[in-house]
């Protein structure tokens, strides 16, 4: 079985419930608290892989005063930029994001991670 890990930020309502739900389905993941510790650019790109998702907006969190402020919503911007954007401001990424293998699901709805686990 795969490590199973979260991406959480434990301020976030929808963080602390799907780390609550996966503990009460018997999953104990590693947490990462990515405001803290930031991924990497090659992370990101891994992370949107497996995340199966058609655009890298789709895991951002584009209702952010930052991601507004920095245009980020132009169609000009490339996937490069957004990938760069979120490298430089973590909080930009959506959460909370279950991470089982090659598999990841963003937990809105919580109960959305349970397809993977």
């Amino acid at each position: 079985m795969s490590l199973i890990s979260i991406l959480h930020n434990p301020r976030c309502s929808k963080s602390r419930q799907t780390l609550a739900l996966l503990k009460e389905n018997g999953i104990e993941p590693q947490i990462i608290e990515y405001l803290k510790t930031p991924l990497s650019k090659q992370e990101l790109v891994d992370l949107f892989n497996k995340l199966n998702i058609e655009q890298v907006r789709d895991m951002m969190r584009t209702k952010e005063t930052a991601y507004k402020e920095a245009g980020l919503g132009a169609d000009s911007v490339t996937d490069e930029s957004l990938f760069d954007a979120m490298v430089q401001e973590p909080k930009l990424i959506e959460r909370p994001v279950v991470i089982n293998g090659d598999k990841a699901r963003i937990g809105r709805p919580p109960e959305a991670v349970l397809e993977i686990v």
